[in-house]
């Protein structure tokens, strides 16, 4: 069977796609894009703001506008807090988050679909997404005990959850095996890893250092009050990437009391300081809520202050989105749609000048690069990152071109185009793995 896998939202989403398609491609389907025709398409929906739930009803009706002969099966957050309304839209099959680890065998058995046998992926066959990837996103735990309060996502995960280590990590060795160099570490509470199994992320992260010979391991989004010393150590390892994306949510105290936040701003500055002292040329990306009710504008100015002080490589800025459900929606205080939108602004500006004044420390510097692309391109697509992920589109000609290899780069300059850095791959890239 012909079937296509469509995400919104988190790499959560994304890392629990890549294992459907491993797992839709070893019991015989194949896995296309959703301009090939397919007989049955996957969304994994998104509920995180109301934007997100309105994208994932359109893109719901944009499927069935545009392969209205194919099964659909929905899945995600939207899916697990609204199952009655998404029936309503037409979807054959509703998998709640609770079930996704089941969804391939729920879908054989409920939709009819299962595959011959001898239609199956050959155990020598890559099973992942058939797109052009050098990463792969591994989902490790799901569910977060935390409650902030304006987070939804929490309600719809559940209880944490977390896989063995020994599954990870044959999992891991099985990606490399299959040509991927590097791994993102993924999860709803990625720091919340192991409380569930009686060790930590820490222990997770030595036995994929002992164990596989991936060479880059990245984490996703950990809240800075979940990094141990334990875990901080292993970044002596140069296999574990320097770069670390650490959810700040406010630089103002008393809108991180109100969003039920479990770090103050002096615990989290002191945090940068230890890590940028201790792990050589790390980037230290956020997450920034702009808005949030009750923000006056003598906190906005409190929390722009300390942004700025933190010196960011990247900021994710997210308005204040009212979710129905969280304790956040009841607040009293709500900032009006104009001021929201110059803050928004303000913090764009200050956003981008901490990121070019990090690029600059890099120019003139060599650095490894996971080279993506297409090989074959002019180039605007040729481009790649480096271990602190940092966004570097190379020039050369067609033959420097060495897609899907690490190789050392020189760094030229800062794009003004794209915003990310420029650089120029070594004449004698490494050996592909």
């Amino acid at each position: 069977m012909r079937i296509a896998l469509q995400t919104l939202g988190c790499r959560v989403n994304e890392a629990e796609l890549e294992q459907w398609s491993r797992e839709f491609r070893a019991a015989g389907h194949q896995v296309v894009p959703t301009s090939a025709d397919p007989e049955l398409v996957v969304l994994n929906s998104c509920a995180v703001t109301q934007e997100a739930v309105r994208k994932s009803r359109g893109l719901l009706r944009r499927i069935h506008r545009e392969q209205p002969a194919a099964k659909l099966v929905l899945s995600g957050c939207y899916a697990t807090l609204n199952p009655s309304e998404a029936e309503t839209l037409g979807v054959d099959l509703v998998v709640a988050n609770t079930e996704k680890e089941r969804l391939v065998e729920l879908v054989e058995r409920q939709l009819n679909t299962a595959a011959m046998p001898a239609m199956a992926t050959h155990p020598d066959q890559s099973s992942l997404l058939p797109y052009n990837r050098q990463r792969a996103f591994v989902k490790v735990q799901d569910g977060c005990r935390y409650r902030c309060t304006f987070c939804i996502v929490t309600v719809a995960r559940g209880a944490e959850r977390s896989r063995p280590a020994e599954e990870l990590t044959e999992e891991i060795a099985a990606l490399h095996e299959h040509g991927i160099d590097e791994v993102v570490l993924t999860g709803v509470h990625l720091g919340g890893y192991g409380s569930d199994l009686g060790y930590g992320l820490d222990a997770l992260v030595r036995a994929i250092l002992n164990q596989t010979a991936i060479r880059r391991i990245r984490f996703g989004s950990i809240e800075p009050w979940d990094l141990p010393d334990s875990l901080l150590d292993l970044f002596g390892d140069p296999r574990l990437m320097p770069h670390l994306h650490l959810p700040l949510q406010s630089g103002c105290d008393a809108t991180l009391r109100r969003m039920a936040r479990r770090c103050q701003t002096r615990d989290y500055r002191k945090l940068i300081e230890r890590l940028s002292a201790t792990v050589p040329d790390i980037n230290i990306t956020t997450d920034i809520i702009v808005g949030f009710p009750g923000e006056t504008d003598r906190e906005w100015q409190e929390s722009l202050s300390v942004i700025r002080a933190c010196g960011f490589g990247y900021i994710h800025i997210f308005p204040y989105s009212r979710r129905e459900g969280t304790k956040a929606a009841n607040f009293a205080g709500t900032i009006d749609g104009a001021t929201q939108r110059s803050r928004c602004h303000a913090l764009r500006n200050a956003a981008e000048q901490m990121r070019r004044n990090f690029q600059r420390r890099f120019v003139g510097r060599r650095m490894e690069v996971l080279v993506e692309g297409d090989a074959t391109s002019d180039g605007e697509n040729w481009s790649g990152y480096t271990p602190n992920y940092l966004r570097v589109r190379l020039d050369g000609t067609p033959a420097e071109r060495p897609t899907n290899r690490i190789v050392p780069v020189e760094l030229t300059g800062v794009d003004p185009a794209s915003g990310g850095m420029l650089g120029h791959p070594s004449p004698v890239p490494e050996t592909a793995v």
